[in-house]
C-alpha cells in the first residue's frame, strides 16, 4: 500500500508532457503579420496551436 501512495506522489510531481506545435507561414520582412493562436489543455497533454500569415498590399 505504501509503494502504491509513493508511486501516485511520483506521478503527481512529475511534470506532464506538453505538445507545442507552431506553423508560420508569413514572410520575414511583414512587421505586423496576422495571427491566431489557440491553446488546449487536456491535463496530461497540451496542444499549442499558433498560425501567422501576410496578406499583400492593397488586398
Amino acid at each position: 500500500m505504501l509503494a502504491v501512495l509513493g508511486v501516485l506522489a511520483l506521478v503527481a510531481i512529475v511534470r506532464h508532457p506538453t505538445t507545442d506545435i507552431e506553423i508560420l507561414t508569413h514572410q520575414s520582412s511583414d512587421p505586423a503579420p496576422h495571427r491566431i493562436q489557440a491553446a488546449v489543455d487536456f491535463g496530461l497533454v497540451a496542444v499549442k496551436f499558433l498560425l501567422t500569415w501576410t496578406t499583400r498590399a492593397g488586398a
